[in-house]
């Protein structure tokens, strides 16, 4: 009897035909929409393979070896020799590919008639594996070219000749602040997040251990905690004890040589339960030295304060969820009797629509040598008939209101008459600010007026402050310029980060100037004095067509120094696989999208930057010796959807049926005849339609404008279902810091690593894992022991979903490597 044929590939045809029509329909559906058409050939063709394998044709694998040298063409021509763009083109080709060569399939197929088979059966295998070979010489070339693009990284600038020249001498400290001290959230008020101190370098660095470490107890899943709780605290640092708070609003002093807790208070009068709170977190706390003194007593008790109020020279204000500040003694933790009422302030004095958990301050206040200056959130999306976004400034020693500044009514800002209430719903200021007192000048980075993504009924003094950055005189509160960074934002791109205070050589000698970073990538670089641009700023003609009843600015500012990445393109999306790249494809072609400042729209806008931002509240350092800004650029695309209301009570976005304790009506825009849908820009897997990298680190001269260095930085190890330390370079929320030793740090990448990097040009020099995600600035101080320590704060970050701790966590050189040093 002849030998039996065995049967065809079966299975494999089937995940071919499959496969081309998924392709095909997709591919149709692309061209349509104007893109391209290989997707529509590649599944035609896939389907033409699946059909020859079901009738055991050889020719299968010689037009899947065609199409596999195609893809690889098409895939160099859009991507180049970019790994990640090229593999997601690829891989399930390369794979599929290498099943085709394998005995399973290849023993299957025959271009023999079954005669000659059964004759002379082995023949049979040496042919098979010739007709093979085309298909196997593809798959080795387009594996070499894979590996070659491997060793390239396309979106590196590489330090010049002056970014890697040898580390300057420190110069003069710019205050009187100790230079082991970090006495502010930005060490000092001027927000440079530039440390003094010189003992880490770049040649030691790597020797860095943990010195010591402590918990807090304070972690997320609380009763009534939104998703958005976080552990953004940079702690202070002043004489021999650091002092920070917890997102539950605990306050607690350290000793900052050995982590010994010193004392502990409790800033909320009961849980956050019932509070509608979109955020809970708090980013600092602020000092004030007693008169003549730089540091706090040195005793303390070893244990929680007594809850009685203390008189106290020195104070340390603490801003709570719900909506009050406090003034404690730093050597106790107990309230400054005094200051308000029994030591502390009710932020909701004065204020419309008063809602608790809808406004409170989540950064730390200003603080200087008369006042006490307070910012607070206001609900985003939520109604037009929110709170006010005012701004005030407290007496330092009695907290009685001395001025208020309303961008509702700018013009009054004399303390509000009693019985009366702020302007509703004007823009407000909920990140850090900044402050020279030897100007006399406040500088405020202003959002803008809810709901974010409609402005059709903004007033001229509401447009003329939303996302801007705002100086106002100290003494009495009226405003002395502003600078607006963002013309009728339509965008969330409120002005999110603190402003870096900076003096800058120039042709016309040194100019006092300020840094604002942009959630659209911006560096405004600005004369404090006037708010006149020191670098080149442009208005470059902006996108038209806003939604009904609403308009676009004709123009939007953007700077010399910019960190705006370029505009997207069909090219540039990606996906884990070539089939979900397909459908980011047609999701782009789908939105409108005219490039940065794309209107939203009914139909669905495609907003990048996102309003995550290219910088957030980290902000960005900026070194006063070598005139350079370190900074952490991340790109992440963002939806904006406008859902028409037909009434002002139903929920079109979040629904009826809402979580208990949730926010009333997220984005849902009561007053608003819009409600909004927002989310990232994802794949149906849930990864970024945009290719990587979404996360660098950077160096640019500030008095020439010029990017001198910029890296990938950051892998996705906590962030895919395998931990992979690719590194493709994540997202980052929580801002750098530099050092005079020529080290940066960062630890707000979503993995959880902190890292340190030469700020010469940009080399990880070091790096260690973290308990839990690093979404705060670091810090650095000296020690009772002298040693520089690096403190980090691992907590997480609810909605980033980054692993949950409450972790501080100091490094130092071992006492051997220290001597060294010295």
């Amino acid at each position: 009897m002849p030998s039996a044929l065995p049967r065809p590939p079966y299975l494999t045809a089937l995940l071919l035909l499959l496969g081309g029509l998924a392709l095909a329909v997709g591919g149709a559906w692309l061209l349509a929409l104007g893109g391209t058409v290989y997707y529509l050939a590649a599944g035609l063709t896939l389907g033409v393979c699946g059909m020859l394998l079901w009738r055991r044709r050889v020719t299968a694998l010689h037009l899947y070896a065609l199409l596999v040298l195609v893809t690889l063409a098409w895939s160099l021509w859009e991507a180049g020799l970019d790994w990640w763009p090229l593999a997601a083109r690829g891989d399930l080709l390369f794979v599929m590919g290498l099943w085709l060569l394998t005995p399973w399939v290849v023993r299957r197929l025959s271009p023999d008639e079954r005669a000659t088979l059964a004759v002379q059966p082995q023949r049979a295998s040496p042919r098979w594996s010739q007709a093979a070979a085309p298909l196997a010489v593809v798959l080795a070339l387009f594996l070499a070219v894979s590996m070659a693009s491997w060793t390239v990284d396309a979106h590196r600038i590489e330090a010049n000749g002056t970014a890697a020249a040898a580390l300057p001498p420190p110069g003069a400290a710019s205050d009187t602040m100790p230079a082991g001290d970090w006495q502010a959230y930005g060490r000092g008020a001027g927000g440079q997040r530039h440390s003094p101190l010189t003992e880490l370098t770049p040649d030691n660095v790597g020797q860095l251990q943990v010195a010591w470490q402590m918990q807090t107890g304070d972690v997320r899943g609380q009763a009534g905690d939104p998703v958005e709780t976080t552990f953004e605290v940079t702690p202070l640092k002043v004489g021999e004890r650091l002092f920070l708070c917890t997102p539950h609003q605990s306050v607690l002093a350290l000793d900052a040589t050995t982590g010994r807790t010193l004392w502990r208070h409790e800033a909320l009068r009961k849980p956050a339960e019932g509070l509608a709170l979109q955020h809970l977190t708090c980013r600092g706390l602020s000092y004030s030295a007693a008169p003549g003194d730089a540091a706090v007593p040195a005793a303390v008790p070893a244990s929680g304060p007594a809850g009685n109020t203390t008189a106290c020279q020195a104070k340390l204000f603490m801003p709570t969820a719900d909506g009050r500040l406090l003034a404690l003694d730093p050597a106790t933790g107990t309230p400054c009797a005094g200051f308000g009422t029994e030591g502390a302030i009710d932020l909701w004095a004065g204020m419309p629509n008063v809602k608790p958990g809808s406004y409170y301050s989540t950064s730390p206040v200003v603080v200087t040598k008369k006042l006490v200056i307070v910012g607070g959130t206001v609900l985003d999306n939520v109604s037009t008939h929110e709170t006010s976004g005012v701004i005030r400034a407290f007496d330092l020693q009695t907290g009685a209101l001395v001025w208020n500044f309303d961008s509702g009514r700018p013009e009054q800002t004399e303390p509000l008459p009693a019985g009366q209430t702020y302007s509703v719903n004007s823009p407000n200021s909920w990140s850090i600010a900044s402050v020279d007192e030897a100007l006399g000048l406040v500088y405020l980075p202003m959002g803008n007026q809810p709901p974010d993504q409609w402005g059709g009924k903004r007033t001229p003094a509401v447009e003329r402050y939303s996302s801007s950055v705002t100086a106002l005189d100290l003494a009495t509160g009226q405003p002395r310029w502003v600078f607006q960074t963002v013309h009728h934002d339509l965008w969330d791109y409120d002005v999110p980060a603190q402003p870096s205070l900076i003096d800058l050589p120039t042709a016309n000698g040194v100019v006092p100037a300020l840094v604002q970073p942009t959630k659209q990538g911006e560096l405004f670089v600005l004369d404090r004095r006037t708010g006149q641009a020191v670098l080149p700023i442009n208005e470059q003609p902006a996108p038209q067509g806003a939604a009904e009843g609403d308009h676009s600015a004709l123009t939007q500012p953007v700077s010399a120094l910019s960190f705006n990445p370029p505009p997207l393109r069909e090219s540039d999306m990606w996906g884990a696989t070539m089939f979900d790249q397909l459908m980011c494809r047609i999701a782009f072609k789908q939105l409108r999208y005219e490039g940065r400042f794309t209107p939203p729209s009914e139909g669905g806008t495609l907003v990048y930057p996102g309003n995550f931002g290219v910088f957030n509240w980290g902000g960005v350092a900026v070194d006063p010796d070598r005139h350079t800004v370190f900074a952490t650029p991340t790109y992440l695309a963002f939806v904006s959807k406008l859902v028409r209301r037909a009434d002002d009570t139903t929920m079109y976005v979040q629904g009826g049926e809402r979580p208990r304790d949730s926010l009333p009506a997220l984005n849902e825009n009561f007053g608003a005849p819009f409600a909004v849908k927002l989310s990232a820009f994802t794949s149906p897997l849930g990864v970024p339609c945009q290719a990587p990298p979404w996360g660098h680190v950077a160096t640019a001269d500030l008095t020439t404008g010029k990017v001198l260095w910029q890296h990938k930085n950051g892998t996705v190890r906590d962030s895919s279902p395998l931990p992979l330390p690719f590194r493709m370079g994540v997202p980052n929320l929580g801002g750098p810091i530099t050092t005079a030793g020529g080290v940066a740090f960062l630890s707000g990448t979503l993995d959880d690593y902190v890292r340190g990097y030469d700020v010469r040009d940009g080399r990880e020099i070091w790096r260690h894992r973290l308990p839990a995600g690093g979404q705060a600035t670091p810090m650095t101080y000296r020690g009772a022991d002298g040693r520089q320590y690096l403190l980090v704060i691992a907590g997480g970050h609810g909605s980033l979903g980054t692993k949950a701790g409450d972790h501080v966590i100091a490094f130092a050189l071992p006492a051997k490597a220290r001597s060294a040093a010295e």
